[in-house]
Protein backbone atom coordinates (compact mmCIF):
# COMPACT_ATOMS: atom_id res chain seq x y z
CA UNK A 1 0.00 0.00 0.00
CA UNK A 2 2.99 2.35 0.07
CA UNK A 3 2.32 3.48 -3.50
CA UNK A 4 -1.41 3.98 -2.98
CA UNK A 5 -2.93 7.42 -2.43
CA UNK A 6 -4.29 6.42 0.99
CA UNK A 7 -2.44 3.95 3.18
CA UNK A 8 -5.30 1.59 3.99
CA UNK A 9 -7.93 -0.41 2.13
CA UNK A 10 -11.39 0.95 2.99
CA UNK A 11 -13.60 -1.46 4.90
CA UNK A 12 -16.14 -3.09 2.59
CA UNK A 13 -18.96 -3.63 5.11
CA UNK A 14 -18.90 -0.14 6.61
CA UNK A 15 -18.72 1.71 3.30
CA UNK A 16 -21.36 -0.52 1.74
CA UNK A 17 -23.71 0.17 4.67
CA UNK A 18 -23.15 3.93 4.37
CA UNK A 19 -23.81 3.82 0.62
CA UNK A 20 -27.02 1.82 1.14
CA UNK A 21 -28.33 4.02 3.96
CA UNK A 22 -27.59 7.22 2.05
CA UNK A 23 -29.21 5.70 -1.04
CA UNK A 24 -32.36 4.95 0.95
CA UNK A 25 -32.43 8.50 2.33
CA UNK A 26 -31.98 9.80 -1.24
CA UNK A 27 -35.01 7.82 -2.44
CA UNK A 28 -37.04 9.15 0.49
CA UNK A 29 -36.17 12.74 -0.38
CA UNK A 30 -37.02 12.12 -4.03
CA UNK A 31 -40.42 10.74 -3.05
CA UNK A 32 -41.26 13.61 -0.69
CA UNK A 33 -39.80 16.21 -3.06
CA UNK A 34 -41.95 15.09 -5.97
CA UNK A 35 -45.06 14.72 -3.82
CA UNK A 36 -44.81 18.14 -2.18
CA UNK A 37 -43.05 19.90 -5.09
CA UNK A 38 -40.14 21.18 -2.98
CA UNK A 39 -38.01 21.47 -6.09
CA UNK A 40 -35.21 23.69 -4.79
CA UNK A 41 -34.79 21.69 -1.61
CA UNK A 42 -34.96 18.44 -3.59
CA UNK A 43 -32.27 19.64 -6.00
CA UNK A 44 -29.83 20.30 -3.16
CA UNK A 45 -30.59 17.02 -1.41
CA UNK A 46 -30.54 15.00 -4.64
CA UNK A 47 -27.16 16.33 -5.80
CA UNK A 48 -25.60 16.09 -2.34
CA UNK A 49 -26.83 12.59 -1.55
CA UNK A 50 -26.05 11.24 -5.01
CA UNK A 51 -22.48 12.48 -4.65
CA UNK A 52 -22.28 10.88 -1.20
CA UNK A 53 -23.39 7.51 -2.55
CA UNK A 54 -20.91 7.76 -5.44
CA UNK A 55 -18.18 8.71 -2.98
CA UNK A 56 -18.67 5.57 -0.89
CA UNK A 57 -18.84 3.46 -4.03
CA UNK A 58 -15.52 5.05 -4.92
CA UNK A 59 -14.12 3.87 -1.58
CA UNK A 60 -15.29 0.35 -2.38
CA UNK A 61 -13.53 0.70 -5.72
CA UNK A 62 -10.35 1.68 -3.87
CA UNK A 63 -10.66 -1.48 -1.76
CA UNK A 64 -10.80 -3.55 -4.93
CA UNK A 65 -8.09 -1.57 -6.75
CA UNK A 66 -5.93 0.41 -4.28
CA UNK A 67 -3.69 1.83 -7.03
CA UNK A 68 -6.50 3.01 -9.32
CA UNK A 69 -6.27 6.82 -9.48
CA UNK A 70 -9.81 7.20 -10.87
CA UNK A 71 -11.20 5.44 -7.81
CA UNK A 72 -9.47 7.94 -5.55
CA UNK A 73 -10.72 10.79 -7.75
CA UNK A 74 -14.34 9.64 -7.39
CA UNK A 75 -14.01 9.18 -3.63
CA UNK A 76 -12.21 12.46 -2.95
CA UNK A 77 -14.24 14.85 -5.10
CA UNK A 78 -17.68 13.37 -4.44
CA UNK A 79 -17.36 13.19 -0.66
CA UNK A 80 -15.69 16.60 -0.51
CA UNK A 81 -18.25 18.64 -2.47
CA UNK A 82 -21.42 16.67 -1.64
CA UNK A 83 -22.19 18.46 1.66
CA UNK A 84 -22.06 21.86 -0.09
CA UNK A 85 -25.27 20.94 -1.93
CA UNK A 86 -26.84 19.79 1.35
CA UNK A 87 -25.96 23.12 2.97
CA UNK A 88 -27.64 24.94 0.07
CA UNK A 89 -30.85 22.99 0.73
CA UNK A 90 -30.72 24.07 4.38
CA UNK A 91 -30.21 27.70 3.38
CA UNK A 92 -33.33 27.52 1.21
CA UNK A 93 -35.32 26.27 4.19
CA UNK A 94 -34.45 29.26 6.38
CA UNK A 95 -35.92 31.66 3.82
CA UNK A 96 -39.24 29.77 3.88
CA UNK A 97 -39.25 29.63 7.66
CA UNK A 98 -38.76 33.41 7.84
CA UNK A 99 -41.78 33.89 5.56
CA UNK A 100 -43.85 31.45 7.62
CA UNK A 101 -43.08 33.13 10.94
CA UNK A 102 -43.21 36.64 9.50
CA UNK A 103 -40.64 38.66 7.60
CA UNK A 104 -41.06 41.53 10.07
CA UNK A 105 -39.35 39.36 12.70
CA UNK A 106 -36.12 39.18 10.72
CA UNK A 107 -33.54 41.90 10.12
CA UNK A 108 -32.77 40.31 6.75
CA UNK A 109 -35.22 39.49 3.98
CA UNK A 110 -35.72 35.79 3.18
CA UNK A 111 -34.18 36.28 -0.26
CA UNK A 112 -31.11 37.86 1.37
CA UNK A 113 -30.43 34.77 3.51
CA UNK A 114 -30.78 32.49 0.52
CA UNK A 115 -28.85 34.55 -2.02
CA UNK A 116 -25.91 35.31 0.29
CA UNK A 117 -25.40 31.82 1.68
CA UNK A 118 -26.10 29.91 -1.54
CA UNK A 119 -23.58 32.19 -3.27
CA UNK A 120 -21.04 31.45 -0.53
CA UNK A 121 -21.80 27.77 -0.92
CA UNK A 122 -21.22 27.95 -4.67
CA UNK A 123 -17.87 29.66 -4.16
CA UNK A 124 -16.82 27.04 -1.59
CA UNK A 125 -17.97 24.32 -3.99
CA UNK A 126 -15.82 25.70 -6.82
CA UNK A 127 -12.72 25.81 -4.62
CA UNK A 128 -13.30 22.30 -3.27
CA UNK A 129 -13.96 20.77 -6.68
CA UNK A 130 -11.02 22.51 -8.36
CA UNK A 131 -8.65 21.68 -5.51
CA UNK A 132 -9.79 18.09 -5.35
CA UNK A 133 -9.31 17.64 -9.09
CA UNK A 134 -5.83 19.21 -8.99
CA UNK A 135 -4.74 17.07 -6.06
CA UNK A 136 -6.18 13.87 -7.53
CA UNK A 137 -4.60 14.15 -10.98
CA UNK A 138 -1.17 15.28 -9.74
CA UNK A 139 1.49 12.95 -11.07
CA UNK A 140 3.24 10.65 -8.58
CA UNK A 141 6.15 12.51 -7.08
CA UNK A 142 4.81 15.95 -8.06
CA UNK A 143 4.26 17.04 -4.48
CA UNK A 144 4.00 20.73 -5.33
CA UNK A 145 1.01 20.16 -7.62
CA UNK A 146 -0.65 17.89 -5.07
CA UNK A 147 -0.18 20.40 -2.27
CA UNK A 148 -1.54 23.26 -4.40
CA UNK A 149 -4.71 21.26 -4.88
CA UNK A 150 -4.89 20.40 -1.17
CA UNK A 151 -4.47 24.05 -0.17
CA UNK A 152 -7.26 25.08 -2.55
CA UNK A 153 -9.49 22.37 -1.06
CA UNK A 154 -8.72 23.61 2.45
CA UNK A 155 -9.64 27.17 1.40
CA UNK A 156 -12.98 25.93 0.07
CA UNK A 157 -13.71 23.85 3.16
CA UNK A 158 -12.64 26.64 5.53
CA UNK A 159 -14.87 29.09 3.65
CA UNK A 160 -17.76 26.64 4.00
CA UNK A 161 -17.10 26.39 7.75
CA UNK A 162 -17.07 30.18 8.05
CA UNK A 163 -20.33 30.45 6.08
CA UNK A 164 -21.96 27.86 8.34
CA UNK A 165 -20.83 29.73 11.47
CA UNK A 166 -22.30 33.01 10.21
CA UNK A 167 -25.47 31.22 9.13
CA UNK A 168 -25.90 29.63 12.56
CA UNK A 169 -25.42 33.01 14.26
CA UNK A 170 -28.00 34.74 12.05
CA UNK A 171 -30.44 31.84 12.31
CA UNK A 172 -30.05 31.85 16.10
CA UNK A 173 -30.64 35.60 16.20
CA UNK A 174 -33.83 35.16 14.15
CA UNK A 175 -34.99 32.33 16.45
CA UNK A 176 -34.50 34.63 19.43
CA UNK A 177 -36.59 37.30 17.72
CA UNK A 178 -39.38 34.80 17.06
CA UNK A 179 -39.34 33.69 20.67
CA UNK A 180 -39.58 37.25 21.95
CA UNK A 181 -42.41 38.19 19.56
CA UNK A 182 -44.53 35.07 19.75
CA UNK A 183 -47.74 37.10 19.55
CA UNK A 184 -47.03 38.79 16.23
CA UNK A 185 -46.44 35.94 13.84
CA UNK A 186 -47.68 35.67 10.28
CA UNK A 187 -51.40 34.76 10.61
CA UNK A 188 -51.39 33.11 7.21
CA UNK A 189 -49.17 30.29 8.47
CA UNK A 190 -50.15 30.23 12.15
CA UNK A 191 -51.61 26.73 11.79
CA UNK A 192 -48.29 25.53 10.35
CA UNK A 193 -45.88 27.31 12.70
CA UNK A 194 -47.82 26.34 15.82
CA UNK A 195 -47.63 22.63 15.06
CA UNK A 196 -45.19 20.24 16.74
CA UNK A 197 -43.91 19.12 13.37
CA UNK A 198 -42.86 22.65 12.50
CA UNK A 199 -40.95 22.99 15.76
CA UNK A 200 -39.43 19.60 14.93
CA UNK A 201 -38.33 20.95 11.55
CA UNK A 202 -36.63 23.91 13.22
CA UNK A 203 -34.71 21.60 15.55
CA UNK A 204 -33.96 19.24 12.66
CA UNK A 205 -32.42 22.07 10.65
CA UNK A 206 -30.30 23.03 13.66
CA UNK A 207 -29.06 19.45 14.11
CA UNK A 208 -28.45 19.08 10.38
CA UNK A 209 -26.44 22.31 10.21
CA UNK A 210 -24.33 21.37 13.23
CA UNK A 211 -23.68 17.90 11.78
CA UNK A 212 -22.44 19.32 8.47
CA UNK A 213 -20.40 21.89 10.37
CA UNK A 214 -18.66 19.20 12.45
CA UNK A 215 -17.97 17.15 9.35
CA UNK A 216 -16.50 20.17 7.53
CA UNK A 217 -14.26 21.06 10.48
CA UNK A 218 -13.02 17.46 10.52
CA UNK A 219 -12.19 17.59 6.80
CA UNK A 220 -10.22 20.83 7.24
CA UNK A 221 -8.19 19.26 10.05
CA UNK A 222 -7.79 16.04 8.06
CA UNK A 223 -6.25 17.80 5.07
CA UNK A 224 -3.82 19.93 7.06
CA UNK A 225 -1.14 17.24 6.81
CA UNK A 226 -2.12 16.16 3.29
CA UNK A 227 -3.14 12.72 2.04
CA UNK A 228 -0.22 11.08 3.81
CA UNK A 229 -1.10 12.58 7.19
CA UNK A 230 -2.12 10.56 10.21
CA UNK A 231 -5.75 11.71 10.25
CA UNK A 232 -6.19 11.25 6.50
CA UNK A 233 -5.13 7.63 6.93
CA UNK A 234 -7.19 6.88 10.04
CA UNK A 235 -10.28 5.09 8.78
CA UNK A 236 -11.96 5.00 12.20
CA UNK A 237 -12.08 8.79 12.52
CA UNK A 238 -13.31 9.01 8.94
CA UNK A 239 -16.09 6.50 9.50
CA UNK A 240 -17.20 8.34 12.65
CA UNK A 241 -16.95 11.97 11.58
CA UNK A 242 -17.80 11.78 7.88
CA UNK A 243 -20.55 9.28 7.05
CA UNK A 244 -22.60 9.42 10.27
CA UNK A 245 -22.67 13.24 10.23
CA UNK A 246 -24.15 13.26 6.74
CA UNK A 247 -26.58 10.45 7.56
CA UNK A 248 -27.80 12.41 10.61
CA UNK A 249 -28.04 15.66 8.62
CA UNK A 250 -30.06 14.20 5.76
CA UNK A 251 -31.95 11.54 7.67
CA UNK A 252 -33.50 13.93 10.18
CA UNK A 253 -34.63 16.19 7.31
CA UNK A 254 -36.31 13.18 5.73
CA UNK A 255 -38.25 12.60 8.97
CA UNK A 256 -39.12 16.29 9.26
CA UNK A 257 -39.31 16.94 5.55
CA UNK A 258 -40.21 20.60 4.79
CA UNK A 259 -42.95 19.65 2.33
CA UNK A 260 -44.58 17.37 4.90
CA UNK A 261 -44.22 19.91 7.71
CA UNK A 262 -45.56 22.79 5.60
CA UNK A 263 -48.59 20.59 4.82
CA UNK A 264 -48.18 21.03 1.08
CA UNK A 265 -47.90 24.83 1.36
CA UNK A 266 -44.19 25.05 0.65
CA UNK A 267 -44.79 27.07 -2.53
CA UNK A 268 -46.93 29.59 -0.62
CA UNK A 269 -43.98 30.43 1.62
CA UNK A 270 -41.87 31.53 -1.30
CA UNK A 271 -40.15 34.89 -1.57
CA UNK A 272 -39.61 37.20 -4.51
CA UNK A 273 -36.43 38.62 -5.98
CA UNK A 274 -38.33 41.88 -6.56
CA UNK A 275 -40.25 44.07 -4.20
CA UNK A 276 -39.73 45.25 -0.66
CA UNK A 277 -42.24 43.12 1.10
CA UNK A 278 -43.36 39.54 0.96
CA UNK A 279 -46.87 38.15 1.22
CA UNK A 280 -46.63 37.82 4.97
CA UNK A 281 -45.89 41.54 5.34
CA UNK A 282 -48.94 42.52 3.31
CA UNK A 283 -51.20 40.25 5.34
CA UNK A 284 -49.84 41.55 8.62
CA UNK A 285 -50.46 45.13 7.51
CA UNK A 286 -54.06 44.30 6.63
CA UNK A 287 -54.55 42.57 9.97
CA UNK A 288 -53.11 45.62 11.76
CA UNK A 289 -55.36 48.04 9.86
CA UNK A 290 -58.38 45.90 10.64
CA UNK A 291 -57.54 45.85 14.35
CA UNK A 292 -57.20 49.64 14.46
CA UNK A 293 -60.57 50.06 12.73
CA UNK A 294 -62.22 47.90 15.35
CA UNK A 295 -60.63 49.94 18.13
Amino acid sequence: MDQATIKYRPDVAGNLIYAAVLGAILLTHIGFGIRYKTWGFLTGMFCGLLLEVLGYLGRLWIHAKPFESNAFLVYLICLTIGPAFLSAAIYLCLGRIVVAYGEHLSRLKPRTYTMIFVSCDLLALIFQAAGGAMASIAKPGDHDAAWRGIYIMIVGLAFQVLSLVIFMILAGYFALGVRRASGSRNPRFIDVTSSRKFKGLVYALAISTISIFLRSVYRVVELQAGFNGTIANDEISFMVLEGPMIIIATGILAVYHPGLVFRGRWAEATWSLRGNGGPSDAILLKESDYSRERL
